[in-house]
């Protein structure tokens, strides 16, 4: 029988570390859907952390009385109509820049990426608030744009660099023009990346608070906003506010869980150039 091999203190070390990253970040989430089968007393109850009735009240607060499913809808509709149009501007604009060497385009799409998006808020409630915008879905989709287009164009620059600009030049001359080898060579071939750039952009714009906080009206509020709605200024309804919580982050952890795979080798194929 072979002995089993001793681990080394490098590998115990990485085993532990691993495990303390990994429950870090799984605990929070297991108390708060926990907690959102809960009631307020048995949450502030700490003999009940693990043993407890659950209750389902909670959920049909947020769902039948909050008009959650409104505002589910208005969270998929922002961010589904962002992620859209940044993928319409984003992909031309990330080709133009990595084929023709625009390195200042290039500097200024990556600041705009760096730049924190709150010090922008006051002066874009400003101009919108006199075009009267504020309060509708305009002024959500376009804030949320800000976020997802940079994203859209730092993530396809590194995938177009990545192909090679011979399938081009051999598509030209079979006697394609520059448009048409572009659209029938290059753009299928980045699929991958475009997908990828189109998730992370769908769930950056479905976490998205701030714009949405200083920008949304009392009909156009999406999901990480009506959330606040369970805090008041005397107490704080910790189990609606938990199955809320719950309500907004677990579709998107499904949907990153589903299609990690496909950012990954997305992220991947542009990071080497061919």
């Amino acid at each position: 029988m072979a002995r089993r091999k001793r681990r080394t203190p490098y590998q115990v070390f990485r085993a532990v570390a691993l495990a303390v990253v990994v429950v870090s970040l799984i605990a929070p989430l297991l108390w708060m859907v926990a907690a959102s089968f809960k009631t307020n007393v048995d949450i502030y109850d700490s003999g009940k952390a693990f043993a407890f009735t659950p209750v389902l009240e909670n959920y049909t607060k947020v769902l039948d009385q909050a008009n959650y499913l409104q505002f589910i809808g208005n969270s998929l509709w922002v961010a589904f109509a962002a992620t859209v149009l940044s993928l319409i501007l984003g992909v031309p604009a990330a080709y133009s820049m990595s084929r023709f060497n625009m390195k200042k385009s290039a500097l200024v799409v990556l600041m705009a990426r760096v730049i924190p998006g709150v010090s922008l808020l006051v002066p874009w409630y400003y101009v919108f608030s006199n075009l009267r915008l504020v309060g509708g879905f305009t002024v959500l989709i376009l804030s949320h744009m800000f976020v997802s287009l940079p994203l859209v164009v730092y993530i396809l620059m590194g995938f177009f660099d990545s192909l090679p600009e011979e399938l081009e030049e051999s598509g030209q001359v079979d006697g394609l023009t520059p448009i048409g080898a572009f659209r029938r060579i290059t753009l299928p071939l980045s699929a991958p990346g475009i997908a990828t750039a189109g998730i992370l952009s769908f769930i950056f714009s479905w976490n998205n608070f701030m714009f949405a906080l200083v920008l949304s009206g009392a009909d156009t509020k999406t999901l990480p906003v009506a959330i606040f709605d369970f805090v008041g200024y005397a107490s704080i309804d910790w189990g609606g506010l938990m199955a809320a919580s719950t309500v907004v982050t677990l579709p998107i952890m499904l949907i990153a869980l589903f299609v990690q795979k496909y950012v990954v080798s997305g992220l991947t194929a542009g990071a080497t150039k061919g």
